[in-house]
């Protein structure tokens, strides 16, 4: 398949910073997507990534933090691949990694762990 990443930069390009909300380009990127992956018959799993760094918005009972965020950026991008495009049907997993899977490990604090990966599998499943 094709796995494509939307990198995160330190001032939050697709997401506002420690938020699930899209900024206005993340928002045109991820409608720019939508209508060429929505014309494929392809499955698609959307993922979710975060850097290591603690989640600053958790509060004192830390109910909030890198998983949570990941997820809801994840559901996120969904909601707009889909409202752009995407078939709902070929959309097969949505996916919240944290800092599970980083990028780059050696800089498990950088911008670029945070991300949201689309892959588009080989074939229709």
């Amino acid at each position: 398949g094709l796995r494509i990443d939307l990198l995160e930069t330190e001032q939050g390009l697709f997401f506002v910073t420690g938020s699930a909300s899209p900024t206005p380009a993340g928002e045109r990127l991820l409608e720019s997507l939508a209508v060429e992956v929505g014309k494929m018959p392809n499955a698609v799993v959307i993922e979710g990534h975060t850097d290591a760094r603690p989640f600053r918005h958790a509060g004192a009972a830390g109910v909030y933090g890198n998983w949570e965020l990941s997820t809801d950026r994840a559901n996120a991008a969904r909601r707009l691949l889909q409202k752009y495009g995407l078939n709902a049907k070929q959309v097969v997993a949505v996916r919240g990694y944290a800092d599970q899977k980083l990028l780059d490990a050696r800089e498990p604090e950088s911008a670029k762990n945070r991300r949201i990966s689309l892959v588009v599998k080989f074939g229709a499943e």
